[in-house]
């Protein structure tokens, strides 16, 4: 095999490699001799058709496999021994007439067009300074959390007065007998149940009609059910129901105390805070560990510089480009990017798109450089993790992501940048910084 760099510009290579035809014909010459005593033709006993007779039947056929397999072997090959890392797929070209290739008097010639990872030296996370925000829950936080927490919780109390009626609101109690043409039907007929006057659970109309109700009136209302309804027999037609209305409740705010605590199944009031307190820790971290990892990208995007591969700025920003457009056509673009034109807005964008490749090659060089590496375990449990996300679709999600390799790369993405991230903080210089939680939950955009 022959490797020449054909040409150099920027990160740009040409490469040609040269096979020699008398390399592809001794492979096909083991081919056949492997192949031949196994073969079964009519007009030869088994295991004794001849090599030649084979070759002019199947040569061709077989050479093409050689070619094949010999092209994805020796590509790689090329690449290591010129010590050049793709920084995408290359695009292949055969140079060589395929016909005489497989014909076998002709030497397998093809180029490869390709743009190599830029050789540059990270810096040293050991050098790095870096503050990380850092707040605590405060009691007023707890206590926002707790009243949030008690809008958050329906409770009904007996609705108070001297002439008690239903109102938008209120959950009445009742019992109803549902009829068509005067015939009670399956499934229309319930005791004490529950109803909200304005939740839409029932039947469009029906809780319209109970509004002035009192407790203790019975009254007969009329409805038609839905053309689309699910049970076929009721579909488009018109019902009665004989209701009864048995209580009248009104909500009313929730008492966060140790009752409280124990509905929602936690032993006391003090656990719940408890929890509550966790939680919103938990949120405050998360946030600092956001805006730390955002310092760390602005330092390491200001302390380097090098020439990026096109396409991967290509491809980056023409998936930035992709939002943008749909965010355009729902209307949803930020106020300030509307006013501005298609050539400003690419213009940005394009910058935004070279600092991710310019971001995403340190921190893939400084984990490279480290050996970090993402486990089949760790992607298993991120796979596990997104596929509840899809309660009843866990099964159709897990098989997706195993039948398509690119979408469980697209996973570990994300995995190995945390890594590599994980483990500059532990080397760099790390301050804990104080601030208001205003300054904490301000909205950043991460680059």
């Amino acid at each position: 095999m022959q490797v020449v760099e054909k040409s150099t510009e920027g990160l740009s290579r040409v490469i040609t490699v040269t096979v020699p035809a008398t390399e592809l014909s001794a492979k096909l010459d083991a081919k056949l001799a492997e192949f031949a005593p196994k073969m079964k033709l009519k007009g030869f006993r088994p295991g004794k058709v001849p090599v030649s007779h084979v070759r002019k039947t199947y040569g061709r056929e077989m050479m093409g496999e050689i070619v094949n397999d010999t092209i994805n072997e020796t590509s790689q090959k090329a690449l290591d021994e010129i010590k050049v890392r793709p920084a995408a797929p290359a695009d292949m070209k055969l140079t060589s007439d395929m016909d005489k290739v497989l014909a076998g008097s002709d030497d397998l010639a093809y180029e490869m067009a390709l743009e190599v990872m830029p050789e540059f030296t990270p810096v040293d996370p050991k050098t790095l300074k870096l503050e990380r925000p850092t707040y605590e829950a405060s009691d007023a936080d707890l206590d926002e959390a707790l009243t949030e927490l008690a809008g958050q919780a329906k409770n009904y109390e007996d609705k108070k007065g001297k002439a008690v009626k239903a109102a938008d609101g209120d959950q009445l109690t009742i019992d109803f007998l549902g009829k068509l043409d005067g015939e009670p039907f399956e499934g229309g007929a319930a005791e004490d149940a529950d109803l909200v006057i304005g939740s839409n659970r029932f039947i469009p109309g029906f809780e319209e009609q109970l509004k002035g109700a009192k407790v203790g009136e019975e009254k007969t209302i009329e409805v038609t059910f839905p053309e689309d309804y699910q049970a076929k027999n009721l579909a488009g037609k018109l019902a009665t129901f004989d209701v009864k209305v048995k209580a009248i409740k009104a909500e009313a705010p929730a008492v966060v105390d140790e009752d409280f605590a124990k509905r929602i199944g936690l032993e006391s009031l003090d656990k719940l805070k408890e929890l509550l307190r966790n939680n919103l820790n938990q949120q405050y971290a998360g946030q600092a560990r956001f805006k730390l990892k955002r310092g760390l990208l602005d330092v390491l995007d200001a302390q380097h510089s090098f020439d990026l591969p096109p396409k991967m700025v290509d491809a980056e920003f023409d998936d930035i480009w992709q939002q943008v457009e749909a965010d355009k056509a729902a209307g949803n673009l930020p106020e300030e990017d509307a006013k501005k034109s298609d050539k400003d807005l690419k213009a940005e964008y394009r910058k935004i798109a070279e600092r991710r490749v310019r971001l995403g090659l340190v921190l893939a060089e400084i984990g490279r450089a480290n050996n970090v590496g993402v486990t089949d375990q760790e992607l298993n449990n991120a796979i596990m993790a997104e596929a509840r996300n899809y309660p009843g679709q866990e099964r159709q999600v897990l098989d997706f992501y195993r039948q398509n390799p690119n979408a469980a790369a697209s996973m570990r993405a994300p995995i190995y940048e945390e890594k590599v991230c994980d483990l500059i903080f532990s080397l760099a210089d790390v301050t804990d910084t104080p601030i208001t939680k205003e300054d904490l939950l301000k909205d950043d955009e991460e680059g």
